[in-house]
């Protein structure tokens, strides 16, 4: 069961060194913190989704009743910033979604040998804290 959000959160694995680099990509371009940001390992993944929480190989956004998974969570996520990332992100929707998913899952594979992987989550800095849910 899913539990509907105001706010849209973006939830990615909290230990996955490409992931973090997204997230503080992410963090640094959504100034105002519109987009709120969990770790698919925290308890507000246990929550909101529960029966998606476990998959780990994949960033999911909740915005609304909307879930969103692999690239079209990438692409929605960019479409929320400003600046050229909507642009980007409508780019991105004309490549097909079989072929985006599919370099995502390569990806996602292959992230933890490619890019390293953490011991644990990452505790966001105080000036973050206003991006993440516990």
């Amino acid at each position: 069961m899913f539990v509907q959000n105001s706010e849209p959160i973006l939830f990615f694995d909290g230990v996955c060194n490409l992931c973090n680099g997204f997230i503080d990509w992410l963090v640094r371009r959504d100034k105002h913190a519109r987009i709120k940001i969990a770790s698919l390992q925290g308890e507000t993944a246990q929550r909101v989704i529960p029966e998606l929480s476990a998959s780990l190989d994949t960033i999911i956004l909740v915005d609304g009743a909307d879930i969103s998974i692999k690239s079209d969570a990438v692409l929605k996520t960019l479409a929320m910033l400003p600046g050229i990332w909507p642009t980007v992100s409508k780019v991105g929707f004309l490549f097909p979604k079989a072929f985006r998913d599919g370099v995502y899952k390569f990806t996602a594979r292959n992230r933890y040998r490619m890019f390293g992987k953490k011991d644990s989550c990452r505790l966001p800095t105080p000036s973050e804290r206003g991006h993440f849910l516990p």
